[in-house]
């Protein structure tokens, strides 16, 4: 299996550790998807930007549906959500 160097919370610094704590604050734990930015922390912050505009701006789907729809996408990729 291919090895991604990664950055973690307790060597981070700036940006980076600023998008890794708030990933902590937010699920409890650095998920491997946010992890693996770990190397750019404005392609970090660029994702997180996105998925919380996606899941939580106002938008004509709720919730529920945007949540329905990652799963979704998720199993028809075979992908663990």
């Amino acid at each position: 299996m291919p090895y991604i160097k990664q950055v973690t919370l307790e060597e981070a610094t700036g940006l980076v550790k600023r998008e890794l704590e708030k990933a902590v604050a937010r699920a409890g734990r650095v998920w491997n998807i946010v992890q693996i930015m770990s190397l750019n922390g404005r392609v970090m912050k660029a994702a997180m930007d996105f998925y919380g505009a996606a899941m939580f701006a106002a938008s004509p789907l709720s919730r529920a549906q945007r949540e329905m729809l990652a799963v979704v996408v998720s199993r028809a990729n075979n992908c663990h959500y």
